[in-house]
């Protein structure tokens, strides 16, 4: 069977991928890992006496997870596949997206709460979903890690610690590293002890391509897809399956301050959203950042052209680009009309203007 980095070479070879330096780096890294989870599988097992006194002799130290973070489409999906595909299946392996996770976490606890025989808290709950989940993977794969949800953020450091001294490898991607994760958030230094744990758990790789793959889809695609209609409509299907590279979309909910954002469909970072659904609902500005600061793609479909009688919804579409332009989000529209003929009223006129002016830097080439 071949390793991570042979499977990289095949892949090479074959012209699948193009040669890239600083993935061939992390290449390497994940290599080792492969390589001491192949030793660790071959160590004997323990004697009756090493049960019994617990001694085991000197032993070589755990092998250490990969946190693996980098803009978006340098490939880091990519290497985590190649490390999974590569570990033999007698290695107990899951490899899940983040999102998925902490769903099936939350769908624990909440079941464990309602079992009648054992009406427990969260504190409670978390070492046995612990246990259960050590007993079916020795290593866990994580696509897409990020927390902006504080529950989450409360749950996370008690449940790794817990996994991590169980011995569970943890690799995962994310856009962010980790001293930016759950970065503003509420409460956050309760969240800080678990950002140092994963850095001790963990290697760190920065995988700071100079190549984006997912700009050349955009450079053929496009960023702005007008009029509406049919063939607007396909466009923008085939540029969210491109980008969201084929894998299957889910829906999910940010929550504000109590308030919840519909994400209607969603997947590797890229969320796709109707204009109604971000400009005709009392949406404001701190909804407009959170899903800036959730997304580095974002999908917004069906504008209209507006006059007066829409001046609502003018005034958050122009929130709406801000909030994404500040974060360099990158930005795939569909609409009736160009930036400049898209509003035709006099309240807003004058700071619509910037709103154009951004549109058009945001589909321009080097964005973000």
């Amino acid at each position: 069977m071949k390793n991570p980095l042979e499977l990289y070479q095949s892949r090479l070879k074959s012209g699948d991928i193009q040669p890239d330096s600083v993935q061939e780096a992390a290449v390497q890294v994940l290599t080792r890992l492969y390589e001491e989870l192949l030793a660790e599988a071959e160590k004997p097992p323990r004697t009756l006496f090493q049960r019994i006194t617990g001694y085991a002799g000197e032993e070589s130290p755990a092998p250490k997870g990969i946190y693996l973070y980098g803009g978006v489409g340098r490939g880091k999906s990519m290497l985590m596949d190649l490390f999974y595909d590569s570990l033999p299946e007698t290695i107990a392996k899951r490899r899940v997206h983040f999102h998925e996770f902490m769903i099936e976490v939350h769908d624990y606890i909440h079941s464990h709460r309602s079992d009648e025989n054992t009406r427990t808290g969260v504190d409670e709950a978390l070492p046995a979903l612990a246990g259960l989940i050590a007993t079916r993977s020795h290593v866990l794969c994580f696509d897409e890690f990020h927390v902006t949800d504080i529950t989450d953020a409360m749950i996370l450091g008690r449940l790794f610690k817990i996994l991590f001294e169980q011995g569970v490898i943890v690799v995962s991607t994310s856009n962010w590293e980790p001293d930016a994760l759950y970065e503003g958030g509420l409460q956050r230094e309760r969240f800080l002890p678990f950002i140092t744990l994963l850095k001790e758990e963990m290697e760190i790789i920065h995988l700071n391509s100079p190549h984006d793959y997912r700009a050349k889809i955009v450079a053929i695609e496009g960023t702005y897809f007008m009029p509406l209609g049919r063939q607007t409509r396909q466009a923008m299907d085939r540029t969210f399956k491109a980008l969201s590279e084929g894998k299957k979309s889910y829906s999910e909910n940010l929550s504000v301050k109590g308030r919840e954002i519909k994400v209607s469909q969603t997947a590797c970072g890229v969320a796709r959203f109707a204009f109604a659904e971000l400009c005709e609902q009392p949406h404001g500005a701190e909804d407009y950042l959170t899903v800036a600061r959730t997304y580095h793609t974002v999908f917004i479909e069906n504008i209209p052209k507006m006059g007066y009688d829409r001046r609502n919804e003018i005034k958050r579409l122009m929130n709406l680009i801000d909030a994404l332009y500040e974060a360099r989000v990158r930005v795939i529209i569909s609409a009736a009309a160009p930036p400049e003929k898209l509003y035709y009223g006099h309240d807003h006129e004058f700071e619509f203007k910037r709103t154009v002016s951004r549109l058009n830097e945001m589909q321009g080439e080097g964005w973000p």
